[in-house]
Parts: structure tokens; sequence; C-alpha cells
């Protein structure tokens, strides 16, 4: 009876607004549309998520035929020269690669000690263990770095123009070489290097011919043409490429060519950069000019300083060009080595593989970073796994990420500005996992309560100051060392006490 009452009711309400075919037809179509839905959810969930920049084919680069890539590799990451980036490179490889690093057990190679392959962090003899990088700070040892690294690792390095290398070194340590400490500014020190240069103390080396001394070399010895090209010989023999940071995009394309590289692996953003103005005035995130900016005081609570005068005459650039005399010669032998490869390269072919590169360049960073790049200073940024350490002495910019990345491509862009503090500290827990946490929190705490003493400066006990002797009016100081071709070194380094005569350069 109830059923007879709802179809007569259901007809009557048919005749009344519509043929009963119509309703029909408007069922059917609304079954469709929550089944087209429904089945959209469906396939939308299994969807490949939508290609990463990172896997597109602009990602390889020109074709390189059909080489391998070189994966023994050691990088000699000299100061001041953009050696951090290149460093980053390294690390972003060997990480997606599953490669083994020779890492250090603190932060650099036992620098500015001469290497030692105990200071290798997993180390058990001569060749017992795989090493595929090398690339930390360290001051170059022939015979030391080939008991850790395989017979076919591939040597290479990066130099900078000295005058350049002078002003950043000064900027950068002006807190931490006595040399520097003691002067206003590096004129001053220009005028006159030897009234606050002393040898024997540690951390001078910055304030000397760095590069020289980087690659192993006597950087207090008087100048000699003969004694120059030795050094440059030595460094020839082992090193099958030296970069120029002044042509650093020119640099990453032979570099990619010689490792056989793709171009991704290449592609980098400026790391370690300086602040170059006051706070609040924001620089190219390209820059890597020599200058350096306010930076917290000594109570680390924001105090102004004054910048690091670096202005020079003309008169003293060519004193200090006599001063580092060493690092000239090098610069220049290697800089004319650098364009001969760039003529066998191609000019016109080295000019459209830098455009790529630049344009790749500028595609990752709209994808990667906020405000298409511009570097912030470390405060503003929240995330301590991408926060630049600080020196205390110069604001080191740094980067952040642009938000609401997928987590391919966050993964990607965090590894191109993961500083080289933390990216050290996260392969050295990728490849030594059994070392217990309290090991890096100690370790870490040790590094960080200490600043830039124990980051840059040596053990005490350990450093290459000597007894002195001699006369109540002066003192000789003898060093005996060996080069790393294993030639005897020795030589006398006389300073007088001021006021009196001073060793003339040479």
């Amino acid at each position: 009876m109830l059923f007879r009452r709802r179809a007569r009711m259901l007809r009557w309400l048919c005749g009344r607004l519509g043929p009963v075919w119509m309703w029909k037809v408007v069922l059917v179509f609304v079954g469709l549309a929550f089944a087209g839905q429904f089945l959209g959810v469906i396939f939308k969930s299994v969807q490949p998520s939508a290609r990463s920049i990172f896997s597109s084919p602009d990602a390889q680069g020109p074709s390189l035929g059909s080489c391998q890539p070189h994966t023994h590799i050691m990088f000699l990451k000299t100061h001041k020269t953009a050696s951090s980036t290149v460093l980053n490179m390294l690390y972003r490889f060997g990480e997606e690669r599953d490669l083994h690093f020779a890492l250090p057990l603190g932060y650099q190679l036992g620098y500015p000690l001469t290497f030692n392959a105990h200071r290798v962090k997993g180390y058990r003899g001569p060749r017992a263990v795989e090493f595929h990088i090398m690339g930390n700070h360290m001051r170059f040892h022939k015979t030391e770095v080939e008991k850790v690294m395989p017979a076919d690792t591939f040597y290479f390095s990066i130099i900078r123009d000295p005058n350049a290398l002078a002003e950043s070194s000064f900027a950068y340590y002006k807190e931490v070489a006595p040399a520097f400490r003691k002067t206003k500014g590096l004129g001053e020190f220009a005028d006159d290097p030897l009234k606050y240069y002393d040898p024997r103390l540690r951390n001078n080396n910055y304030a000397r011919n760095l590069l020289w001394y980087d690659f192993g070399m006597d950087h207090n010895a008087n100048f000699s043409l003969p004694f120059a090209q030795r050094g440059v010989a030595m460094i020839r023999r082992v090193f099958k490429l030296i970069l120029v940071s002044e042509y650093f995009d020119q640099s990453m394309i032979l570099l990619r060519h010689a490792l056989c590289w793709p171009l991704d692996a290449v592609v980098s953003f400026s790391l370690n950069a300086r602040q170059q103005k006051p706070s609040g005035v924001s620089g190219s995130w390209m820059s890597k000019a020599a200058a350096a900016a306010g930076v917290v005081g000594k109570g680390g609570r924001g105090q102004a300083k004054m910048l690091p005068d670096l202005s020079l005459t003309e008169q003293q650039r060519k004193k200090l060009q006599r001063w580092n005399a060493f690092d000239w010669y090098l610069y220049k032998a290697f800089n004319r080595t650098f364009w001969e490869e760039i003529d066998k390269f191609g000019r016109k072919e080295m000019e459209q593989e830098v455009a790529l590169l630049r344009t790749r360049r500028e595609e990752l960073a709209r994808v990667c970073l906020r405000d298409g790049g511009k570097p912030v200073e470390a405060h503003r940024i929240q995330d301590k796994n991408i926060r630049p350490f600080q020196s205390g002495s110069v604001k080191i910019l740094g980067y952040e990420l642009q938000p609401g990345l997928d987590d391919a491509t966050r993964t990607a862009c965090q590894r191109m500005i993961r500083p080289e503090i933390q990216y050290k500290d996260f392969l050295d827990a990728k490849q030594f996992p059994r070392a217990t946490a309290v090991q890096a929190q100690q370790g870490q705490q040790g590094m960080m309560g200490a600043g830039i003493g124990s980051f840059l400066r040596p053990n005490l006990s350990r450093t290459a100051e000597k007894p002195t002797r001699g006369g109540v009016g002066g003192r000789t100081v003898e060093h005996r060392e060996r080069d790393w071709d294993g030639s005897r070194l020795v030589r006398n380094n006389k300073t007088f006490n001021q006021g009196q005569e001073k060793v003339k350069l040479r």
C-alpha cells in the first residue's frame, strides 16, 4: 500500500515538473559526474609527480662523448679563492653517488701544519681504504696524500690574483694573523711588512705568499727565479688543472670536461661570500670582491666594528706584489696555462658553454632560492642546516630556500647552499654512522664555542715556532724542513728590534 502511494506521488511530481525521460537523463549525467570525480581522484593519486628541474635534459649539458666520470679526485682547497664553492660541488657529486670522502678529524686536514695521512678520519694505512674525494683545507704534501688517494686520482686546485687575495685575507684574518692585527689597514702593512711580520708566530702564514704556502712551499724564502721555477714545475707535475678564481665560469667548463661531469655538477651559487656593504645594504649574490663589512664584536652582541681599511695606493700595491713575490710568479705562470687551455678548448665554444652555465644557474636560482637568489645575513636564516658559520670579524652571507618545493627539489637545492661546516658534519655522520651522538655534539660545541680560534688556529704546542738564538741585538731562527718532493730546506730568517736594520726583500 505504501509503495503504491509513493509511486502515484512520483508520477504526479513528474507530470508537474516534466516528463520521466528528462529526469532519467538528469540522473544519468549526475551519476557520470560523480563517477568522473571519483575516478579522477584515483588517477591523480597514482600519477607521477611533476618532474624536478634537476632531472630535466638541461641538467646534463652539451654531450661529452663516451668518457667516464672521474670519481677519484683530490682538490687542494686554497684560501680565499672561491674554493668553498668548489668543495660544495665535490660534496654534492660524491653524496649523490655514495662516494667515500677523505674527511678530516676536525674541519681541516691538519692545517696549517703540513698534511699527514693520519689526519684523515678512518685512515688505516696506505690505500687500505678506498677514498674517492679529498678536498678540505690542508698544506699540501704529495707523499702523504698518495698514501690516502688511489694512483689514478685527478689533482686540481684554484688560484687568485695575489693582490685581491691579500685584501681578502686581510679582511677575513684581521683578528687572527698577528701581522695583520697590529696594523690599522692593509696599506700600512704594505708600506713596511717586516715591521709587523714575524715568521715564527702562528697564523702569520695568512700574511705572506698564502698560495705558495698552501701548495706546501717555503713561503718565507727570499725570492729567486730558480726556486720559483722549481716550485711551479713541481706543481705542474702533480696537478692536472689549475683553475683561476677571476674566471670562475670558464674554470667550471674546463673542470667539467676534465672530469667528464654533467653540467649541473658544476653549477653553483657563491658560498662563503662576505657582505660587501654595511648592514641593510645587499650586494650581488655573485659578488666575491675582496671587501668586508661591519661585524659582531668580541662579545658577540652585535657591536659595530670599523671596516678594515683595504685601500691601497699604486705604490703600496707594488710593495705588496714584492712581498708576495712567489704568489705572483705562481699566478702569472698558471694564468698563462689557463688561457692556453681555453685556446685549445676553443674561445667560441667556451663562450657558448659559459652562456649555458650562467643560464642554468639563473634557472636554478629562481627555483631554489627566495628572492631570486639574493643573499641574506645569517641571523635571518631560520634553518641552522643552511646558516653559514660566522668568523667574528666579517659577515658571511647565506641563502634562504624557496618555500613550497617538492621533496626531491628541496633536497637538491639544499645541497647547493649547505655551508661547508654543516656539509662536512652531514657527510661525517653518513660515512661514520656508529659515531656516538655525544661525540658529535661535543665536537660541534667545542668548535662553535671556541669560534674562529679552533677553526683557524693550530694547537700552540705544534706551531712552526723554533727556539731562538743569537745576540742581544737581534735573533736568528733556523728552520730545517723538507719540501714535499723530499729535498731539504734550510733557511735563516733574521729579524731585528724596531729601529734597527731589517731584512731587505729580494
